[in-house]
C-alpha cells in the first residue's frame, strides 16, 4: 500500500503523530541485541563501497544496538562518523567515532563522539518506522531530511527492528525516502543503487 501524499500540515502532523505511536509500540519487546544480526545483514546485503566515509549512530534507548555495525565498519577499515545534533531548522554535523572514544551526552538523549567533522558517503539512520517504498518516520525534528536534502547521491540506509513497518507511512513534502532499510531479519531494497 502506498501512503496518500497529505498537503496540509495539520493532517500530516496528526497522522504521523499516529503512525509513531503504533511503531514505537510495536518494538516493545524487541531485544536490542538483535543488532548484531542487523550488522550481518547489513555488510552482506547492503555493504558500503571501498573507502566510503559512513554514518550510522548511537542508538538511544528502544532502538536496535548498533554497536556491532559500527565496530564492524571501523574494522573494514571505513571512516566511521556519528551525528552531532545542532539548532533545531539545522542540518546534522558529523563526527568521527572511534571504538572506545568518549562520547558526549546531547539533548534528546543522543550521544556523539568528539572526533573531527567529516561527510558520510553512506548513511545507516535511525528510525520510528519505514514502509517497503522507502518513507521514513523519524522522531519529528527533520534533521535527516534536512541533512539528506545537502547531500545529493549519499546513499541512505534505515535501521530499524522489523517491527517498526508499517504498511504505510505517511509523507510530507520535505520527507526523503531512503534507498533500503535493514533490520534483524535482513534487508528490504527500495531504490536500485
Amino acid at each position: 500500500m502506498v501512503a496518500p501524499h497529505i498537503s496540509s500540515l495539520s493532517d500530516i502532523g496528526a497522522a504521523k503523530l499516529a503512525a509513531r505511536k503504533r511503531a514505537l509500540a510495536a518494538r516493545e519487546g524487541c531485544d536490542p541485541a538483535w543488532g548484531a544480526a542487523l550488522a550481518v545483514h547489513a555488510l552482506r546485503e547492503v555493504p558500503p563501497p571501498h573507502g566510503a566515509a559512513v554514518s550510522a549512530f548511537w542508538a538511544m534507548p528502544g532502538e536496535i544496538d548498533t554497536l556491532p555495525l559500527l565496530e564492524a565498519l571501523h574494522a573494514r577499515g571505513h571512516t566511521v562518523l556519528l551525528p552531532e545534533t545542532p539548532p533545531r531548522g539545522n542540518p546534522l554535523i558529523f563526527r568521527q567515532w572511534l571504538p572506545g572514544m568518549t562520547m558526549v551526552r546531547e539533548r534528546f538523549g543522543t550521544h556523539r563522539p568528539t572526533g573531527e567533522i567529516g561527510r558520510p558517503d553512506v548513511l545507516f539512520i535511525p528510525l520510528v518506522a519505514f514502509d517497503r517504498t522507502g518513507q521514513r518516520l523519524g522522531y519529528g525534528g527533520g534533521y535527516y531530511d534536512r541533512t539528506l536534502a545537502l547531500l545529493p547521491g549519499a546513499r541512505a540506509i534505515g535501521c530499524a527492528f522489523a517491527a517498526q513497518e508499517l504498511d504505510a507511512v505517511p509523507t510530507g513534502d520535505y520527507d526523503a525516502r531512503l534507498d533500503a532499510v535493514v533490520t534483524e531479519r535482513g534487508v528490504i531494497r527500495c531504490k536500485d543503487f
